[in-house]
């Protein structure tokens, strides 16, 4: 696979993502009786859409940086933080488990399996920090380490 070939086809998970993200992060902003103050980061639930889909922004950020043959997927939620500022930034501890689709196949997440033969298994904890501008539609990951 050329170089061209091959960065289009790692960008496309992204953008398939981001354009459904797009559709619908505008109705994640906290309601303004919430507890969330601007500049400080405040415990969030795990179980939370805006937090999953934070979450989902950086396991694409690993996938489209990693050289797995295999797109990884977020497992659990271990841990989310969010602070307003410009928007809402996410700090997320999550782990992400190796998938049977392999990365040239696949667009959606959501329809991938967990990995099941042993020898191919995977598990990555990983740090993300997620900033979304809904009304912008941006979302910015400035770190994501996973190990």
């Amino acid at each position: 696979i050329g170089s061209d070939a091959l960065s289009s086809h790692l960008f496309m998970p992204l953008m398939c993502f981001t354009l459904t993200f797009c559709v619908v992060s505008v109705t994640n902003v906290p309601p303004s009786q919430s507890t969330i103050r601007p500049g400080y980061p405040v415990p969030v639930n795990t179980n939370n859409s805006g937090v999953r889909k934070a979450a989902r922004f950086g396991v694409y950020r690993y996938n489209n940086s990693s050289n797995d043959l295999f797109l990884f997927k977020e497992s659990q939620i271990k841990k989310a933080m969010v602070q307003i500022v410009r928007g809402l930034k996410y700090m997320l501890h999550v782990e992400i488990k190796r998938t049977v689709c392999e990365k040239r196949d696949h667009c959606s997440l959501d329809s991938c399996r967990f990995q099941r033969e042993k020898n191919l298994q995977r598990m990555l904890r990983c740090y993300f920090e997620v900033w979304i501008q809904p009304w912008t539609h941006t979302v910015h990951i400035p770190v994501a380490h996973c190990q």
